[in-house]
């Protein structure tokens, strides 16, 4: 059977990844993988998003699955559970609007941090990367941004790693989002 065009998403995942590594103001292609998932869900009804054209997704079930790095055990009860599903959507909205706060305070004139924060605490610094050419905000929201997704990157591995392939996407943000927007818009599990 002949591969659909979406089936190839998780290369944008990996390149995402390796791009924003060498150059940080690739990080902003990432707000991609946050306005097109609500977007599908408002006005499609649907999870479509996350049931065929995630790549994260993707490149976890082709790492878990295909090459075997996955043990391939249910995750466990609490994991797929309403309140940690909302609980972990609630604090992860906080790392973001703390990111979006940063953010707005290096374009109000503080100093840009050039450094990515992994898994929320762990400060990666980044400082081989130019980005003297874009305002400093413009930068910080890279860095911020690009902080967000390695880490949530990171848990996806580290759950695919310990259960099913896809296990990140049971308590996934976006997942989670989108999950609600359907059944408030659209009265759609």
């Amino acid at each position: 059977m002949k591969k659909q065009w979406y089936e190839y998403l998780w290369i944008f995942s990996a390149l995402y990844l390796i791009l924003g590594f060498f150059n940080i103001l690739f990080a902003w292609l990432g707000l991609i993988c946050f306005i097109v998932p609500l977007l599908i869900s408002i006005f499609g009804g649907s999870k479509a998003y996350c049931n065929k054209y995630c790549g994260r997704g993707q490149l976890f079930e082709l790492l878990g699955g295909k090459l075997g790095l996955s043990r391939n055990k249910t995750p466990p009860k609490f994991l797929r559970s309403k309140w940690f599903r909302y609980g972990f959507l609630a604090f992860f909205m906080t790392m973001f609007l703390l990111m979006i706060y940063n953010t707005y305070l290096v374009f109000a004139g503080a100093t840009l941090r050039e450094a990515v924060t992994l898994l929320w605490v762990f400060k990666l610094p980044w400082h081989w990367v130019n980005t003297s050419f874009v305002a400093p905000g413009v930068a910080q929201f890279a860095f911020g941004f690009y902080g967000v997704m390695l880490t949530s990157t990171v848990l996806g591995l580290i759950t695919m790693l310990a259960f099913k392939p896809r296990s990140w996407c049971v308590y996934c943000p976006m997942g989670t989002m989108t999950q609600g927007v359907c059944k408030i818009k659209h009265g759609k599990p």
